[in-house]
């Protein structure tokens, strides 16, 4: 299975691992009282639905994002209620997977074209031909 099949089908849910704390977003008084940040942990190296190559591509692209244990954490305290957050992170997940594996187009190499070229040209001349009539033998 493709690893944009996999995204696609959100297949590593059962890999992710939460943990709520306390968040400093949005909540009034009840900010003090409800765990509503949410911590998505999934660890990379672990994984049994990703195969060495895609754990390679992840390790080196997300190099970044992942700590000693190989761990890619994601947190989220946009909204007030916990379940918000957790989607919003499990949504953040997928999107740095993406990302991830989003091949770049390779950029093919162009000449302009000789219309092109000669409009530039006799442009330019008419530029340095107004220039010139400009200085005049005073």
């Amino acid at each position: 299975m493709k690893i944009s099949e996999k995204i696609a089908k959100q297949i590593f849910n059962p890999e992710f691992q939460f943990q709520a704390s306390r968040s400093s977003g949005p909540g009034g008084q009840n900010v003090n009282k409800v765990n509503s940040k949410v911590t998505l942990t999934f660890n990379v190296s672990n994984s049994a639905l990703l195969d060495d190559i895609e754990k390679g591509i992840i390790m080196d692209k997300l190099s970044n994002m992942l700590d000693s244990e190989g761990n890619l954490q994601i947190q989220s305290q946009e909204k007030r209620s916990q379940i918000q957050n957790k989607e919003i992170a499990i949504r953040k997940f997928y999107d740095i997977l993406r990302k991830a594996f989003h091949k770049k187009k390779i950029r093919k190499v162009s000449k302009p074209s000789k219309a092109a070229v000669e409009k530039r040209l006799k442009e330019k001349k008419a530029l340095s031909e107004k220039k010139e009539g400009r200085r005049g033998g005073w």
